[in-house]
């Protein structure tokens, strides 16, 4: 049982409403949209939910104590990153969590269910990155994709490096090439041209991160995490010293355990949590950039907000009726603020592309990416460059009261070139070509420049 200062039930409740306030904060201006904070804050609802519900289910104070305990901590147990957010969401709403968390474990490797030690992943720092980088041919590497986007007021950015392997594997197979992933926070200079994307040199040092691409290209950022995906790594010098330490494999092993919260939800507690819990995935669907503009966040947010609180105090009524009752009523208040028509409208599927209609003279940019062409798991891909724009009012067929976010996309650019420039804010869009052949995208007068073949498009709503 949790001490007095830290009410479990409470704090599992402020942690779903701190998810909600923090993706409207997100989500509030699109011309700062930070999508990887809306995606991580839904995310963590996926399989911690209807726990939530579970939990505190019950009348009984002492119960609901002990179960929400037991969901906490396992909402933690799923990564550092997790815990982190946790510990600092619930210090926002006045609770100290570490004190009833168990201690962090360090990470070690697995195997996969051949037995083969797997790579690994962690902080892009010297003490990570040393005993594995002698194993890759770094200066051969090629950039696959890299892609830099707003995260709030700051920026980040994700770039992934098919890394030339510097030992032998094995004979008579094909496997796919080693990719060095990396996630860069704090981003603070960056610059890419599609012309020059081979050769890398990465420089972790303790004033932050410094990653060179080709011969003008580069990264800077003030810290970063990364993973190795090299199903062959168990063959290399850093793969055979892990492969001699790490326990084998056993049944069961590498598995999270299932939620421990268990019990049954009454019809309409289950009603609500599955409400909340479609509005969490739809939330969580940011995630693919073509859906970020289509998903209504600030609606989402305005629906279910204080949903903690009340999920909590519905929970806690005396007795199955009147819970039930207060779950039928909760159902209602989301209703009326319009939640089941936000979650039951249908989700766009396959969309046909259209082009971005009217003649912005000025644009923010939000997010940019480039992916080189490249088979994987036998499956041709084509090269390809994704845009979004936050575009001001009266751009488009429809006036609109406020900026708006728009995913512009096309097939193979003769052109991609990015400073961090280009994400200074407002600035002058130029737009030259035919809608429908070779047509060139110019932003703050260079700092981002596409030329492409097909026009570049957009999903249609």
């Amino acid at each position: 049982m949790t001490s007095p200062q830290v009410p479990a039930a409470q704090v599992l409740s402020a942690l779903l409403d701190r998810s909600i306030e923090q993706t409207a904060e997100a989500a509030q201006d699109v011309r700062r949209f930070d999508r990887e904070a809306i995606r991580a804050a839904a995310d963590v609802w996926d399989n911690n939910l209807y726990p939530l519900f579970l939990a505190v289910s019950t009348s009984r104070a002492r119960e609901r104590e002990r179960r929400a305990l037991a969901a906490l901590r396992w909402m933690a147990s799923f990564s550092a990153r997790r815990r982190t957010w946790m510990s600092e969401q619930a210090a926002l709403a006045g609770y100290e969590l570490d004190a009833v968390l168990p201690p962090t474990r360090p990470w070690v490797p697995g195997r996969d269910h051949l037995g083969h030690v797997m790579a690994p992943m962690g902080g892009i720092t010297r003490r990570d990155l040393d005993p594995l980088l002698p194993d890759y041919d770094l200066a051969e590497a090629s950039v696959r994709h890299i892609q830099v986007e707003r995260a709030g007021t700051r920026l980040s950015a994700y770039l992934e490096l098919v890394v030339p392997r510097a030992y032998a594997v094995e004979r008579n197979t094909s496997p796919e090439p080693a990719l060095l992933d990396m996630w860069l926070d704090d981003v603070t200079d960056s610059v890419f041209d599609l012309s020059d994307t081979r050769g890398a040199a990465l420089d972790p040092g303790p004033d932050g991160i410094e990653l060179a691409l080709g011969t003008a290209g580069r990264l800077r950022a003030a810290a970063g995490e990364f993973s190795l995906d090299d199903r062959s790594w168990h063959l290399s010098a850093a793969g055979r010293r892990a492969d001699a330490v790490v326990p084998p494999r056993t049944e069961g092993s590498g598995r999270r355990s299932a939620p421990p919260v268990k019990g049954r939800l009454g019809t309409d507690g289950y009603a609500a949590a599955a409400l909340l819990h479609r509005a969490m995935l739809e939330l969580r669907s940011v995630r693919y950039a073509t859906r970020a503009d289509h998903v209504p966040v600030l609606d989402l947010c305005r629906a279910y907000s204080g949903a903690g609180r009340a999920v909590l105090a519905a929970g806690s009524r005396l007795g199955g009726r009147r819970r039930e009752a207060a779950f039928r009523d909760l159902i209602r208040t989301w209703t009326d603020r319009g939640g089941p028509a936000l979650v039951d409208a249908p989700r766009p599927t396959a969309r046909t592309p259209r082009r971005l209609s009217g003649e912005p003279s000025q644009a923010v940019l939000v997010m940019a990416s480039w992916t080189a062409a490249h088979t994987k798991y036998g499956t041709d891909r084509p090269a390809g460059a994704r845009l979004q724009l936050a575009l001001p009012p009266g751009t488009e067929e429809v006036p609109a009261a406020a900026w708006r976010l728009r995913t512009v996309e096309c097939t193979g650019p003769e052109a991609f070139r990015l400073r961090t420039a280009a994400f200074r804010g407002p600035g002058p869009l130029v737009r030259s070509g035919q809608p429908a052949g070779t047509a060139c995208l110019d932003l703050h007068e260079g700092a981002l420049h596409v030329v492409t073949r097909d026009g570049g498009s957009a999903p249609a709503r």
